[in-house]
């Protein structure tokens, strides 16, 4: 008798991305990926040990003795790490259980990083469970890393840009290929609504993609598979998990959407709108990369033997290239890309399309935009 299908479900996710990462990493070291290696009944695995971070709330794990009868270190192919975000909540572990499961079978290494946001009591002694949980997983490193959340862009904002922080410095601290995500289908339709609210463009509806960061560092196993299959996996596992009190809390807006808004929208437009949100993300994100292929082509033609923009040229092209060869000269000359929204592209572009005289155009990062002699001339003040 097989798995439960929730757990079937996600271990064939997670299965799915670590060969997509094996066959990366064999490409770029230069050789085929190995086969599995056969166990007997004379042989295990070398026991994991395990990291301890260098900030505060790290709990220290004493190593475990190496078993002996398995082959030799320098006998075993290269093998790629793979780390898993983990939150301790129904969908990091559930994101977990499966990749310990998966990478044993698959020979990939495999270990886990929990964030501690600072942002609850007892939010280090929580840090440090997780990381008990992930070792009696067999991951190996687990550490727990400590952060300070600013106030930059909200709470939200704030905390996110601090766990990407730590994440990144983590996945280069252990040499990691991969961070693997917890993110469903439930938080890429969240994050569709969010950026409809916002009026935001073709990119920002197309969601989380399921490859990001430096390197398609980022992975996201589970955007096809919605919140209580990751949920059920863990019941059925006997798998504790943390419901973080956060995400029931009305001060914050994904909360608020979570819990108020898509449900008021379900009731009014019936069930399948996470599903049909979660496909306008696949949908608009194939059109943002084509439109996005486009602008970076066309750069090449609308640019004069100095590299100046000519406005010209620029003017013949379909808005939507155009403002995204704007944006991509913006943030060449120094501004932000999370600062630079739609309002300061639409102003760049009155000096192409709705030229009469107007002044510099000021944006994030000290960068100026101005038309002067037919050309646009961007940059730093």
């Amino acid at each position: 008798m097989g798995p439960h299908p929730a757990v079937a479900a996600i271990r064939l996710a997670v299965r799915r991305v670590l060969h997509d990462v094996l066959t990366e990493f064999h490409r770029h070291n230069g050789h085929a990926p190995a086969p599995e290696p056969r166990r007997t009944t004379a042989s295990a695995p070398a026991a994991p040990r395990y990291a301890e971070a260098g900030t505060a709330g790290s709990p220290a794990l004493p190593n475990r003795p190496a078993l002996s009868g398995g082959p030799a270190l320098s006998d075993r192919p290269a093998a790629p790490l793979v780390l898993v975000a983990c939150s301790g909540g129904a969908d990091s572990m559930a994101l977990a259980s499966a990749l310990a499961f998966e990478a044993r079978k698959l020979g990939v290494r495999a270990g886990g990083i929990t964030v501690d946001h600072n942002l609850q009591p007892g939010s280090g002694l929580r840090a440090a469970e997780v990381v008990t949980r992930l070792a009696a997983m067999d991951l190996d490193p687990v550490e727990a890393v400590a952060v300070h959340v600013g106030r930059e862009g909200g709470p939200e904002a704030a905390a996110r840009d601090a766990r990407y922080a730590a994440l990144d410095a983590a996945a280069e601290r252990h040499g990691a290929a991969a961070v693997l995500l917890g993110h469903t289908r439930d938080d890429q339709a969240e994050t569709v609504l969010l950026g409809l609210a916002r009026g935001s463009g073709i990119r920002s509806l197309s969601g989380m993609a399921a490859a990001s960061g430096p390197a398609g560092r980022y992975r996201r196993p589970f955007l096809q598979l919605d919140r209580q299959t990751a949920r059920k996996a863990c019941l059925v596992q006997s798998i504790p998990v943390w419901d973080d009190p956060h995400n029931i809390d009305p001060a914050y807006t994904r909360s608020r959407l979570r819990h108020e808004g898509l449900p008021a929208l379900e009731k009014a437009l019936g069930k399948g709108v996470v599903e049909a949100l979660a496909r306008t993300a696949q949908l608009s994100r194939d059109d943002a990369d084509a439109l996005d292929t486009w602008a970076a082509e066309a750069e090449r033609s609308v640019r004069d033997e100095t590299g100046q923009l000519e406005c010209a040229k620029l003017y013949v092209l379909p808005p939507a290239v155009r403002r995204r060869v704007l944006r991509r000269a913006v943030i060449e000359a120094g501004a932000p890309a999370g600062s630079l929204f739609a309002r300061h592209l639409e102003e760049v572009d009155r000096l192409i399309t709705g030229w009469r005289g107007q002044r510099a155009i000021n944006l994030p990062g000290r960068v100026e935009a101005r038309r002067q002699g037919g050309r646009l001339v961007i940059r730093q003040s």
